[in-house]
């Protein structure tokens, strides 16, 4: 969510950011043109007021060679001084005087209409925009009026590069302004998706250690929103009702376990008492007795089931090779009663873990394997640290499952169709997958190679570390 968040925040402040500083940067271009043509406009209404008294509606005034000599005087110093051509032209584009002498008025373009614009009586205050990649000259015109009347046109033709230099220097300060303001908004906005997601980090700790097996996992107090606090409030009300309705479910179940044994006990010693008086070899006592033994068998495991859901584990750093080795040693003389070979293959390797867990985790796995495995074939046993964790696997050669048998191993009371006339409750592997989630570890099948079940027991190689949450 974080790679979301972050990319949205950062997008949206560089819209902001490039919707403030394109106007900007626009605005001060076109400000620095205005400055100049301002500049224009003023020396070419000085030089208009000196045209004046230069040329009249025939021509040349009495004495307009003394003042035209001037005024050419004055174009060629402003030249000199400026660079900036300039020149006073009559009605028909006749040059009166201009600098440099070489110098002639555009037949076409920005020039031409400039001029023309001039000989309207109208200043050409508003020449196009020059930007920094136009190699571009500015003209500026004035008319010179006389009696009221546009007797001639002072048109100047400046440079643009220092114009250019000037806004595009003013465009690098925009830009590395903008390039702060983008670096502080990185700054902010990573410090507000930190902000904004901080619950949500402690909520999905909190929700995956309660998935894992870690009922007591609470949302510790975070900062972030107020929805998101008042969502972590909500959550923890959530957890401890779940938790409360799991917990009368266990007692029941533990109490029903329990409470069963006294009357299922005296039953089955009436049987006996029965049976005294009937056959030997009388079908129905054999029945009977076969049910009610099963029937025991169920309630311990319900009993086991409910004690490995509700017991606390004593997790610690456990060397589970050595573990594995000694269970293989303790079932093997009854795999050789049923000529199945059950061979350790593993390595030392420690991981973190509840060392009594782990042994009736093991016992019920190797036990399963032990019953589906026909005589002739071979059970193995091995461990291995990959990672941050360790695996213990049981290969068995038995028939396997199915796919659709595999989705639901483990469940509680369940057995395949196929394997109905073998002993046992359909609870030894949800017991086993209790016992390990409580230290954190797991319980997973998958097909062997080229036949039977691979069960995978893998464990963390260290303590879990707290990731936001509380264990209450």
């Amino acid at each position: 969510m974080r790679s979301r968040l972050l990319p949205l925040l950062l997008v949206l402040m560089a819209a902001v950011l490039l919707a403030l500083g394109v106007p900007l940067a626009v605005s001060m271009a076109a400000a620095r043109q205005q400055h100049v043509v301002v500049d224009r406009i003023d020396d070419t209404a000085r030089v208009a007021a000196l045209a004046q008294f230069a040329v009249d509606e025939a021509g040349p005034a009495a004495g307009g060679g003394e003042r035209r000599a001037a005024l050419a005087t004055e174009l060629a110093r402003y030249h000199a001084v400026y660079e900036i051509r300039a020149g006073v032209f009559l009605r028909d584009g006749t040059a009166l005087a201009k600098a440099p002498a070489d110098w002639r008025l555009p037949a076409a373009g920005e020039g031409r209409d400039a001029f023309r614009e001039a000989l309207l009586g109208r200043r050409s205050d508003d020449p196009e925009q020059v930007w920094p990649w136009q190699h571009r000259r500015l003209f500026v015109a004035s008319p010179v009026v006389r009696d009221g009347d546009v007797v001639a046109v002072v048109v100047t033709d400046s440079p643009t590069g220092q114009l250019r230099s000037r806004v595009l220097r003013g465009w690098l300060l925009i830009a590395a302004g903008e390039s702060a303001a983008l670096l502080v908004a990185v700054g902010a906005a990573v410090r507000l998706a930190g902000w904004v997601l901080l619950p949500v980090r402690v909520l999905d700790a909190a929700t995956h250690a309660i998935a894992t097996g870690r009922m007591k996992a609470r949302v510790a107090p975070a900062g972030g929103p107020p929805e998101l606090r008042r969502l972590t409030r909500s959550f923890n009300e959530m957890a401890d009702n779940v938790e409360d309705v799991l917990e009368q479910q266990r007692a029941f179940v533990a109490d029903a376990s329990h409470q069963l044994r006294n009357p299922l006990s005296a039953l089955l010693l009436r049987i006996e008492l029965l049976a005294l008086g009937l056959p030997e070899d009388s079908q129905e006592i054999a029945s009977v007795r076969t049910e009610g033994k099963r029937l025991g068998a169920v309630l311990d495991d319900l009993l086991g089931l409910a004690l490995a859901e509700h017991s606390a584990a004593d997790a610690r750093v456990t060397d589970v090779g050595a573990l594995a080795a000694e269970r293989v040693a303790a079932w093997r003389a009854l795999a050789e009663e049923r000529g199945v070979r059950l061979a350790w293959r593993g390595a030392a390797v420690a991981a973190w873990g509840d060392p009594v867990a782990l042994s009736s985790a093991l016992d019920a796995v190797i036990d399963n394997a032990l019953k589906f495995t026909p005589g002739g074939e071979e059970v193995t046993v091995s461990a291995a640290a990959s990672g941050e964790s360790v695996s213990v696997v049981v290969e068995d050669g038995g028939p396997g499952l199915t796919d659709e048998e595999l989705a639901r191993i483990g469940d509680r009371f369940w057995r395949s169709g196929r394997h109905q006339n073998v002993a046992g409750s359909g609870l030894g592997l949800s017991i086993a997958r209790a016992l390990l989630a409580a230290s954190g570890g797991t319980l997973s099948h998958a097909r062997a190679v080229p036949k039977g079940l691979r069960a995978t027991l893998t464990l963390l190689r260290s303590a879990p570390p707290a990731q936001g949450f509380a264990d209450r």
